[in-house]
């Protein structure tokens, strides 16, 4: 069976929270150089509230959640929303070790792109964490680059951060 990106249903946001947790456990793990910024940016119980809150921040017609399915097993996820007029953040694009390399992040990236367009958008951004060096080259091969922050960061945190963007016009 190959790799299929659908857009989520409710019976699959259990799958999608415990990739986003296992997402931010890669984050604990990476940001030995900032440990705090995982308590600021991902704090335990308002990680666990945004979780819940998932379908209604990426509700359509300005958002979507993405799952990526794998030999019938949900292996990643990703979703969208609109943070201005125009303009659409992609986040937690996460990808189960199990499923790395069968081109389930791409997959993803790819039917975000698709959509926002479909919304009239015209430029797709994202942040990310300096440590994370295999998705920052995922990010610049999809065709993003290096952009001016689409908000205002924690100063404490700036040399952590970076933000790519895309125009899909």
């Amino acid at each position: 069976m190959s790799l299929i990106v659908r857009h989520a249903t409710a019976a699959d946001m259990a799958a999608v929270r415990a990739l986003c947790w296992a997402y931010r456990d890669v984050l604990v793990e990476r940001a030995t150089e900032f440990p705090e910024i995982v308590e600021h940016y991902y704090a335990r119980d308002d990680y666990a509230a945004l979780l819940e809150a998932l379908p209604e921040k990426h509700a359509p017609p300005q958002g979507a959640i993405y799952v990526a399915e794998y030999q019938s097993d949900i292996v990643g996820c990703g979703m969208i929303h609109e943070v201005a007029p125009g303009l659409t953040e992609i986040k937690r694009v996460y990808v189960s070790d199990a499923a790395r390399g069968q081109g389930a992040a791409t997959a993803i990236f790819d039917a975000a792109v698709h959509d926002a367009r479909a919304l009239g958008q015209t430029r797709l951004v994202l942040d990310t964490m300096v440590h994370l060096t295999e998705a920052i080259a995922l990010y610049r091969k999809l065709g993003f680059t290096p952009a001016e922050p689409f908000y205002e960061p924690d100063p404490r945190f700036s040399k952590a951060i970076l933000f790519f963007g895309m125009d899909l016009t």
